[in-house]
């Protein structure tokens, strides 16, 4: 009962190569949650602990020295709250609404970062960002898109020029021939997916690195705040925490949000291009997953075939069909089919895959009377004219064809 419980299970199992990988990679992103949830759990949550207390602490001196009931406070504080929220900050800070912080916003709505600094308040505003962000944040992931595109074709067009140069200088290709040669081998050659992916990264942390160094002393942060803000700008996440050019004013006020707007755009760019190559590079990885997975699987439903065939009484033949070097066929590759397992393993043959044999045998038969009656050539391989095994007309000719095949090997 085991190994036929494992056969059925094998069968039941097999599913599409998509599907495959898509179930396979929703377990990886959810095993991949729980562990990134797990590790920041255990670094902020003391931070959070220790936070919340010396809030406690501020809230009890500042009642106790001003003489302000908890609950006034709180409610003082809500408000505080609210006025964030609109856009209101203790220290001076540009306009939100004005035509380039309004431009800043739109360029954080469109390219999905949304730090969430500034948002909109009214209903008119609302209604008209939920119609304005649709058609903006597709036509910028087709922008991203067409990005790479070109990427890749500068790299390939970079690189190819290399290989070129590479070849005539170690006297393989002659130098008067390089143009011609270029233009005649590897038409659609591209390169390797870690070669662009190896690109982009070290592309992607040049940016980073050199805006770093501009928002460092402009605004103040420390230089791995800075990095950490290049990240989680470029990478479209935006938690808003960290938000550059938020200023009243700044030295060099122009120059300095004009590089900002470049070095995002730069930035997010390479990011974008960078995370899409990263995705081809796990789809190989899921699809090496799914061939050992599926070798495994195979193994045991040759294991589950062999056990199977053994039981049985009544066989169709005596034995079972040997190869060339004495290996039986159901011991050197992977079941295909259900008929193909229960053929090769010694199984009485349903009605339904007798029926479907002789279905083909007589699209074949009628296929050959049809070439027969209207005298067309058929093709007549040259050895099995001289093996003596001459055409025929349905099963005979099946039957020679295959003698004459075996003749042949031998």
């Amino acid at each position: 009962m085991m190994p036929a419980l494992r056969l059925q299970g094998c069968r039941s199992l097999h599913i599409n190569e998509d599907n495959g990988r898509f179930l396979l990679l929703a377990v990886l992103i959810i095993v991949y949650l729980l562990c990134g949830a797990a590790v920041f759990s255990a670094i902020e949550s003391p931070s959070e602990l220790r936070a919340h207390g010396r809030w406690n602490r501020t809230l009890l001196n500042f009642s106790d020295t001003f003489n302000i009931s908890l609950q006034d406070l709180s409610s003082f504080l809500k408000e505080y709250e609210a006025a964030i929220a609109a856009g209101v900050r203790v220290d001076a800070l540009r306009p939100r609404w004005d035509f380039t912080g309004a431009f800043y916003f739109v360029g954080t709505v469109v390219s999905t970062i949304g730090f969430g600094m500034t948002t909109p308040v009214t209903v008119a505003g609302k209604i008209f960002l939920i119609f304005y962000g649709l058609l903006g944040c597709a036509a910028t992931i087709l922008f991203f898109n067409l990005f790479l595109e070109r990427i890749i074709t500068l790299l390939a067009v970079v690189m190819k020029a290399v290989r070129l140069r590479r070849l005539r200088t170690s006297g393989l290709l002659p130098p008067g021939i390089c143009q011609d040669f270029a233009a005649s081998t590897l038409p659609g050659w591209k390169p390797s997916v870690y070669h662009v992916m190896l690109i982009l990264g070290l592309s992607a942390i040049v940016i980073s690195c050199c805006a770093s160094a501009m928002y460092t002393p402009v605004e103040g942060w420390a230089y791995l705040d800075s990095l950490y803000f290049c990240f989680v700008t470029f990478s479209t996440i935006g938690f808003g925490d960290l938000v550059s050019s938020q200023s009243a004013a700044y030295g060099y006020q122009s120059l300095y949000r004009l590089a900002n707007f470049l070095f995002i755009l730069a930035g997010v760019c390479c990011i974008y291009s960078l995370f899409n190559v990263i995705s081809i590079v796990i789809k190989q990885v899921l699809n090496w997953m799914l061939g050992k997975m599926s070798c495994l699987c195979c193994q045991r439903c040759n294991k589950a075939n062999a056990f199977l065939g053994r039981r049985n009484a009544i066989r169709p033949g005596s034995r079972l069909r040997r190869g060339r070097f004495g290996q039986t066929p159901d011991s050197d590759g992977p079941c295909d089919s259900d008929t193909e397992g229960r053929r090769l393993s010694g199984e009485m043959i349903s009605m339904r895959d007798l029926t479907g044999s002789n279905k083909i045998s007589l699209a074949i038969m009628q296929k050959q009377l049809s070439e027969s009656a209207n005298g067309y050539p058929r093709t007549v391989c040259g050895s099995s004219r001289q093996n003596g095994f001459s055409g025929g007309v349905g099963a005979l000719g099946i039957m020679n064809n295959r003698l004459a095949e075996t003749s042949d090997s031998r």
